[in-house]
């Protein structure tokens, strides 16, 4: 699985709570930093996707 973040992000942080092995803060939005998504994180990282507030994480 793939995953990456939009420029809509608003660096809210979620993503990087949720699962902090696939998504990390960059300077002004939130970053993927495991492509692809190691399996035993791709439900954390569907799980951040779908909490985003802004719809910004696509599963790919």
């Amino acid at each position: 699985m793939k995953v990456r973040v939009e420029d809509s992000c608003t660096a809210c942080g979620l993503c990087v709570d949720t699962c902090p092995d696939v998504f990390s803060m960059g300077a002004e939005a939130a970053e993927v930093i495991a492509d692809p998504v190691p399996a035993e994180f791709e439900a954390l990282a569907q799980q951040a996707a779908e909490e985003c507030p802004v719809e910004a994480i696509i599963v790919e």
